[in-house]
């Protein structure tokens, strides 16, 4: 066997007005996880969709165990023995679990000319690889009804029912609870003894000195180099990846609360088993987190507070004037903006360009004689947030599904912030974004506070919530369990006690 189980050799691509991959190569061993690392837009996903025949490359070739192939698409990468865990999912959600895993190679009974697909051993097979990979759900549930952790995880089971050889894994952890990456990791463990090569692409640092043999860095589209994990030093490797040291991954900021600016009390969802009895405030210049462990129903409380979710009983005051947020037009009217957690289903609207995913929040702010829009103006503004939140595109008429999914991050935040809100509400504002970018979008965040807007970020990052935030509150099982207000208190063991407060 061939020292080297993958090679890719001077892989260059390029879409109209950007260069995104330049002469970049990559060589992973056989039973290694390898980890690919660089910013958003440093090309690592494109690298992997040419690796897996989604993009056609430009230059260079594709060995396998020393064989130069030829991948055309996804079916042929695949039957080469090469697998692919998405970082945004494509679910077929009215389908079950089943029917996810074994979309385009369905089992089929033969009655003569005719085929049958055969669930009895669809739902068997199904079983049998979720339990290989320590998973119990029922190969019949529907998938919509399964959390996007969840989905991620029968994602990882589908790319190891495959039995392949490589197995990129791109942001897989991204939406997973910690009980779930001890899952994963312990699967690709697994595959390492199996001698299977793996292609790891995270931003989480912990995670990569954790898994990770070997590191590969990119830096804008180009080959930075390659280390063996246990060499390198966090700040090596971030000083590699953005071209410069980061002293200080959160910004300081000085918290002086104004005015109150939202105020919930006793809010409860229509749903039983969700939110219920909810009460806390935030006030100008504070930035505010939530904690929790997955299934909190923090996301849920804030997407009531924005109008997309039912509301039982409660009040929410803004400015200290009761509102009726029943619409997200009318918690925005009211001065919320509301970057969700689902960038891909609910945020980006990929078929538009980024001019348009940015302006679509000021378009009817913007209109010459009431109906005409004011596209000198709106192009300024589209331009202005490109330019402060570094997004990497060659112009506002890019359309954002041709974005990282950190820039296509930096648009929805763009998004909100041209709207102005008094209270911005982030879910998640840096999942799956790099440290450079991460860094990027706290000192908006500063800034913001800077300006008297009052911020609610949601974060599943311990580091992040206690870094970032002023103040502190923690759900469990819909519960707001705590408020943490002293610094001196501000522990991952004070928010994991609440967060556990069943």
């Amino acid at each position: 066997m061939a020292e080297y189980y993958l090679e890719m050799k001077g892989i260059s691509k390029s879409f109209p007005g950007v260069k995104a991959l330049d002469n970049v190569s990559l060589s992973v061993r056989p039973g290694t996880v390898h980890a690919l690392m660089g910013e958003n837009g440093a090309g690592k996903s494109t690298l992997m969709k040419c690796l897996f025949g989604i993009y056609k490359m430009d230059a260079g070739e594709v060995l396998i165990n020393g064989q130069k192939v030829s991948i055309n698409n996804p079916d042929e990468a695949m039957k080469m023995g090469i697998a692919m865990v998405h970082q945004e999912l494509q679910p077929v959600l009215p389908r079950s679990v089943a029917e996810n895993m074994f979309l385009g190679r369905f089992p089929y009974h033969s009655y003569g000319p005719l085929k049958v697909i055969d669930h009895k051993k669809m739902n068997e097979d199904t079983a049998y690889w979720l339990k290989q990979v320590g998973m119990d759900f029922d190969p019949r549930t529907p998938l919509a009804e399964l959390s996007i952790g969840q989905m991620q995880s029968i994602e990882i089971a589908k790319a190891v029912s495959h039995e392949a050889k490589v197995i990129i894994f791109d942001e897989p952890t991204s939406s997973l609870s910690d009980k779930e990456v001890e899952v994963l990791f312990r699967i690709m463990n697994d595959l390492r003894d199996k001698g299977v090569a793996m292609i790891y692409i995270s931003h989480k640092m912990d995670e990569i000195k954790r898994i990770s043999d070997d590191i590969t860095i990119m830096r804008d589209g180009t080959y930075v180099g390659t280390w063996p994990a246990a060499d390198m030093t966090t700040d090596q490797i971030i000083a590699k990846m953005v071209g410069r040291e980061l002293t200080n991954v959160y910004p300081s900021h000085e918290c002086k609360p104004g005015d109150m600016v939202i105020e919930v009390k006793g809010l409860s969802s229509i749903h039983e088993k969700s939110f219920q009895d909810c009460s806390f405030n935030v006030r100008k210049g504070e930035i505010v987190g939530f904690g929790g462990l997955v299934g909190a129903q923090r996301t849920e409380l804030m997407e009531a507070i924005f109008g997309m979710r039912g509301i039982k009983s409660g009040e929410i005051y803004m400015n200290g004037n009761k509102i009726d947020a029943k619409t997200p037009r009318k918690a925005m009217n009211a001065g919320i903006g509301l970057i969700t957690e689902d960038r891909r289903g609910q945020g980006i609207l990929g078929c538009l360009s980024i001019k348009d995913n940015t302006g679509i929040s000021i378009y009817d702010k913007n209109l010459k004689a009431g109906f005409v829009l004011d596209h000198p103006e709106i192009n300024h503004i589209v331009d202005e947030s490109i330019k402060k939140l570094s997004i990497k595109t060659p112009n506002a008429r890019e359309a954002i599904a041709n974005l990282s999914g950190g820039n296509q991050q930096k648009v929805i935040i763009a998004r909100w912030l041209a709207n102005d809100p008094d209270l911005l509400i982030m879910d998640e504002p840096t999942r799956g974004i790099d440290i450079g970018a991460k860094h990027e979008i706290y000192e908006i965040m500063v800034e913001l506070q800077k300006q008297g807007k009052a911020i609610i970020m949601i974060s599943s990052e311990m580091a992040e919530l206690l870094g970032m935030s002023d103040r502190i509150y923690v759900m469990c099982n819909g519960h707001i369990r705590g408020e943490i207000k002293d610094s001196a208190e501000m522990t991952q063991e004070k928010v994991m006690s609440y967060a556990t407060m069943f």
